[in-house]
């Protein structure tokens, strides 16, 4: 197995697989959010992707390749009026987990972030209990901020947020 991913564009093409890395309700839910229906589906897939589209952007969306198979996806959603980048929507395929390939393929998405603007501020939300996420983030430095209680309901159940941040200094 590859121990980096090329990092490219999101396309509709690239992101056929998405659908199939999130086998229930939670699961996608873990991944993008109460906003999403599950399954998640090519319409919704449109939809972030038509964020991308704007001028200036108001998200960039990046696929992880090993080969021709997609193995990451992660999007950065834009605040260009306060310079705030958020991580969103991250997850490697199940394949490919646990194979240690996150950690770059975020470097370089981040890369591709300061290319295109001034973001000091680049934070993210991560779901309490989703331990391998939190010590992933917290291996590239980011600090968390504070937890939103209650946060998220998902089917019966309520989740708690944790708010995290990287202020990168220029």
């Amino acid at each position: 197995m590859t121990s980096t991913l090329r990092v490219a564009p999101a396309t509709p093409e690239r992101l056929t697989p998405l659908p199939s890395w999130f086998s229930t309700p939670e699961a996608l839910a873990q991944w993008g959010g109460s906003g999403l229906r599950f399954p998640l589906d090519t319409e919704q897939i449109a939809a972030m992707l038509a964020e991308t589209m704007t001028e200036p952007p108001r998200r960039l969306a990046f696929v992880g390749l090993a080969g021709d198979d997609t193995a990451a996806h992660a999007q950065l959603v834009l605040d260009w009026t306060d310079c705030v980048a958020r991580l969103a929507r991250f997850a490697i395929a199940p394949p490919f987990r646990g194979s240690g390939l996150a950690r770059s393929f975020l470097a370089d998405v981040f890369a591709r972030l300061d290319e295109i603007g001034d973001f000091p501020r680049l934070e993210l939300n991560v779901y309490t209990f989703n331990a391998p996420a939190i010590a992933l983030y917290e291996s590239l430095g980011f600090v968390r901020e504070g937890v939103r209680r209650s946060s998220v309901k998902v089917g019966a159940a309520r989740w708690d947020t944790a708010i995290y941040a990287i202020i990168r200094e220029r």
